[in-house]
């Protein structure tokens, strides 16, 4: 088969099938993830941004190539989620542009384009970096064009491409000594050999079985706007028909009490009868529920009919919807007591998750929480809209996380209004550069101002280890616990209060003179509290503060200053 021209069609077909390419391997680019912790999200961040570039595509009605490149590229930049899915969109951006004016393209014309996005991504990126996704979107650039000058064959240039990419993927861990000694490949530069495949496969007509299974954080997106259409839009606690939010998971055909076959139909059919606001995800070996019922019982034991429980998640959504309505009036009365007076013409906004988090950065001075970290990297079109929601002449923005950097300086370019971004990695660096704020000084004097406040404190997370792994040299066995200290590891245990512990250890000095404990949802006020006397142990001249974070990923978040 021979392709001497890419049309409309051929276009169009090959974003669709490289995004649900990506859809479909989310989970194992985050798998890839080099440090053992539960927050891998190169894939999902890949996943949304690509998504969003294909919806951008599908609802444009032009039959240019040219004006299709643009449009995934608008979509792509108003999507992308984390560094990966920024640079996926400024390599589209490059493409686009070299596309600009084709009405369909040729060989030539995708060499060329594939080559532009090469030269726009390494532009984005302060420090290119070689065994990551610029490598391999460098390697496959340099193949396009080297086929091109004996090839007019769209599929044979595009394959020669994807393939060259997949071949410079499994050289990474060569350019990378963390990578070979992880084990894995660049997730970022796997996310774009799955893209480049689902061009090369679209092209040739070939299909593959996509046999993807929605992620842990596609499945709490979904469970969130059930929750939202069926508890929180109620007016009163007392119209929630069904009261229990009921999730399980089922490795199908395992356990003593299996009874049927299973068949998605009647499965369905079943727990449709007994409640509603249902999801029904099934493969070959697991199935995944949600569902609100009065009675979750019978959702457990229809389960075990059909195989062995592995997950049981049952809240009660009336009690819940009373808590949401109490905070919801004490965030509103926070709102108005708070901020307006402490930044003037300024919004501060934050990215972070948890209330507590939350309520302490309000506390001082930020106008403006936006949701979101690690798992949950806010894309560029909800950094501009949070900007747009403060109403301010004058923005800052703390990322609070490394890999939400890129898509903030995204926003910062696309929003009308000045707006500067204090690159801080940590809530801990967060809420301490909130100290340096001013609101009478200009937007270069607060940034300035608030980095300098970054000196003075040292980040620790505790987290649990996902995987066995040995990383700069430390062997970590799964289910341990992890003290992270500016992005090192430098503790791991099997008791989490030990781990917390002698990784304050291992931050405090002579200088030390605060430590602040936050704890998350994993964690414990309890906990906390033995931690503080573990602290004052190792130095009885500290002030040790604690407070309610319930932040998720990590039990413990730890600064000392």
């Amino acid at each position: 088969m021979k392709v001497t021209k890419i049309t409309e069609t051929e276009f169009r077909k090959m974003v669709l099938v490289s995004s649900k390419r990506l859809n479909s391997n989310a989970e194992f680019i985050n798998s890839l993830n080099v440090f053992p912790v539960p927050d891998g999200d190169t894939g999902t961040n890949m996943n949304l941004s690509l998504a969003s570039g294909e919806k951008y595509v599908s609802e444009s009605t032009t039959s240019n190539v040219g004006e299709l490149a643009t449009a995934l590229a608008k979509g792509l930049l108003m999507g992308a989620r984390g560094n990966s899915g920024v640079i996926l969109s400024q390599i589209f951006r490059g493409f686009s542009k070299s596309t600009a004016k084709k009405e369909t393209l040729t060989a030539q014309d995708l060499a060329d384009a594939l080559s532009a996005g090469v030269e726009m991504a390494y532009k984005a990126v302060m420090k290119p970096t070689e065994g990551t996704i610029l490598t391999v979107a460098r390697k496959a650039a340099e193949a396009a064009r080297k086929l091109v000058k004996t090839s007019d064959d769209c599929l044979a240039v595009m394959q020669a491409a994807y393939e060259a990419a997949d071949a410079a993927l499994q050289t990474t861990p060569d350019l990378l000594p963390v990578l070979k000694e992880v084990g894995v490949v660049d997730s970022g530069g796997q996310g774009l050999t799955f893209v480049y495949q689902g061009f090369a496969d679209a092209l040739s007509g070939r299909e593959r079985q996509e046999s993807h299974q929605p992620s842990v954080v596609e499945m709490d997106e979904m469970v969130n706007a059930e929750h939202h259409k069926s508890v929180q839009s109620q007016l009163h606690t007392e119209d929630i028909k069904y009261g229990y939010c009921t999730e399980i998971m089922v490795r199908l055909g395992a356990g003593r009490s299996v009874e049927h076959e299973f068949n998605y139909d009647d499965f369905y059919a079943a727990l449709a009868a007994i409640g509603d606001s249902l999801l029904v995800i099934a493969d070959d070996e697991i199935v995944k529920v949600h569902v609100h019922t009065e009675q979750p019982g019978k959702v457990l034991t229809l389960g075990q009919s059909y195989g062995s429980l592995i997950k049981v998640k049952v809240d009660n959504m009336r009690l819940q919807h009373e808590t949401i309505l109490e905070k919801d009036e004490e965030q509103a009365a926070d709102e108005v007591a708070v901020n307006k007076e402490l930044t003037g013409d300024y919004g501060v906004i934050a990215i972070a998750s948890g209330d507590g988090v939350a309520k302490l950065f309000k506390s001082l001075g930020v106008t403006y929480i936006l949701s979101g970290g690690q798992t949950m990297n806010p894309s560029t079109q909800d950094i501009v809209d949070a900007i747009k929601e403060t109403k301010a002449k004058k923005v800052l923005i703390l990322p609070n996380n490394k890999n939400i950097f890129m898509a903030a300086e995204q926003a910062t370019e696309v929003v009308e209004v000045a707006a500067e971004v204090v690159p801080t990695k940590t809530i801990s660096q967060g809420l301490s550069a909130m100290l340096g704020f001013d609101k009478d000084a200009s937007l270069e004097e607060n940034k300035a101002a608030m980095l300098a406040e970054l000196d003075g404190v040292k980040s620790g997370q505790v987290t649990i280890a996902v995987r066995d792994t040995t990383i700069e040299g430390q062997a970590i066995k799964k289910d341990d616990y992890m003290g992270i200290v500016d992005g090192q590891i430098v503790v791991t245990n099997p008791d989490r209060q030990a781990a917390a512990t002698q990784m304050i250890s291992k931050m405090l000095d002579e200088d030390s003179e605060i430590v602040t404990i936050i704890y998350g949802q994993d964690g414990s006020e309890t906990e906390a509290q033995a931690i503080k006397e573990a602290a004052l142990e190792l130095d009885e001249d500290i002030e040790v503060e604690i407070h309610a974070g319930n932040q998720p990923v990590y039990p413990y978040l730890i600064s000392v200053e």
